[in-house]
């Protein structure tokens, strides 16, 4: 009997054909099986150091964000499409399991935002990653920023000494609506940002996945961030641009006057260098009773022209107000929203903040009404002098019969991680 080569025709019926195909790539695959459950352990770490190495393709966006550096990334960083904030409890049962779980944070994010192939899974054991963005992970933009709540600096961890000088529990402010708010506070907090929402999600899974026995997530709120209609910033939900006075942390002398605490300065612990304060702010927008308001009133109570987003004394989105000129509030209110934010005056000089705002939908309550707002996100050196004294100063605004603020927290922004040798935390540890 002579068996046909390549180049002859197989004459077996098409039911044949397909049965014996499939058998041999069932016998390849359990072979294959078989040697990755005799590789081991080692090997298979190995695997994922190899998965964190970069590969050429960076996903739909096409850029990766550097992890290392004396500032973590995801502050400064150019605003990405899709986020996620999520706070955790921190279950750690001591100081070493805690040191621990910053490790792995570390290692994690390191790898995830690197992007690069999914380790290999042997047949006997569960998969190496959740497959969701695929065999090659993109980098797609991502970043993941770890803060600290002060709740974290209480007795367990041996940690009270070291808390920032400024990071306590966030108040309730005037015009809040927190009364049995379940999305407050918070140990540990999680600020994922990446250019597509599935790379977001699957991050957030793969960081809970290894850190289960560290921290147990508590609340979390997703956002996306609107594409500029039809240029400039983008709008939120109420139709108006925000965030067109946002601080130009570019210049480097603007950022570590604005954003970066300083280690020794002002009361704080020294390992504090190069961290920032966050505050997030979930604001609902009640879009209902907003979308009934007039247009004159609406611009009155922002300040702005909601078409163009330029000041009501001026004609472009990047004119500056001239409070002076207008001193009696007769083009722009005493009481307006951006007049209160931001007086321009040289008492309120320093309060400046950096805004990283995302726009949520969480589709509709309990009564029908839309449940869509703003996730207020702000970095800056000083809570207390910065976002806090704006806060202030808005209270009893017009506007405030059209927003709800119903969670948040105060978080410090750990100082980034410098090189490969450096982890989350070190200084904090050390």
């Amino acid at each position: 009997m002579i068996t046909p080569d390549a180049s002859d025709a197989d004459h077996r019926a098409p039911a044949e054909r397909t049965a014996s195909a499939q058998a041999l790539r069932r016998r390849a695959f359990l072979r294959g099986a078989t040697v990755g459950a005799a590789v081991g352990s080692g090997a298979l770490a190995g695997a994922f150091a190899a998965a964190a190495e970069p590969e050429p393709d960076l996903g739909p966006s096409g850029r990766r964000v550097p992890f290392h550096g004396p500032h973590q990334a995801g502050i400064t960083t150019p605003i990405q499409a899709a986020a996620s904030f999520v706070s955790f409890n921190v279950i750690a049962p001591d100081r070493a399991a805690l040191e621990n779980l910053f490790r792995t944070l570390t290692e994690r994010i390191r790898a995830l935002t690197a992007g690069g192939p999914v380790p290999a899974t042997d047949l006997a054991s569960p998969p190496t990653d959740s497959a969701t963005l695929g065999p090659v992970l993109p980098a797609d933009g991502l970043t993941v920023t770890v803060s600290v709540g002060a709740s974290l600096f209480d007795g367990r961890y041996g940690l009270a000494a070291r808390k920032p000088a400024r990071l306590d529990p966030m108040p309730v402010f005037p015009d809040d609506n927190l009364v049995g708010s379940k999305e407050l506070h918070g140990d540990l907090s999680l600020q994922i940002c990446a250019d597509s929402r599935d790379t977001v999600m699957h991050a957030l899974r793969d960081i809970t996945r290894h850190t289960r026995s560290g921290m147990q997530p508590n609340w979390k709120v997703d956002g996306f961030h609107a594409a500029p209609r039809p240029s400039g910033t983008p709008r939120n939900q109420l139709g108006f641009k925000d965030g067109i006075a946002n601080s130009d942390v570019g210049k480097a002398a603007v950022a570590d006057a604005v954003l970066w605490t300083h280690g020794g300065a002002a009361g704080e612990p020294a390992w504090v260098e190069g961290g920032s304060y966050q505050v997030v702010r979930i604001i609902r927008m009640l879009v209902e009773f907003w979308d009934r308001v007039s247009l004159h009133e609406q611009e009155k109570m922002i300040g702005r022209r909601r078409e163009s987003g330029a000041p009501l004394d001026g004609t472009a989105e990047s004119d500056l107000p001239d409070y002076r000129a207008d001193s009696q509030g007769l083009l722009i209110p005493m009481n307006a929203h951006i007049r209160l934010a931001n007086p321009r005056t040289p008492e309120s000089a320093d309060q400046q903040i950096l805004r990283r705002g995302y726009n949520y939908d969480r589709g509709l309550d309990t009564d029908g009404n839309l449940d869509v707002g703003l996730i207020f996100c702000c970095y800056q050196q000083d809570v207390a002098r910065q976002f806090q004294t704006v806060q202030q100063r808005l209270a009893g605004e017009p506007l405030v019969d059209y927003i709800s603020p119903t969670g948040g927290g105060y978080f410090f922004t750990l100082p980034g991680v410098r090189d490969q040798s450096d982890r989350l935390g070190s200084a904090l540890f050390a």
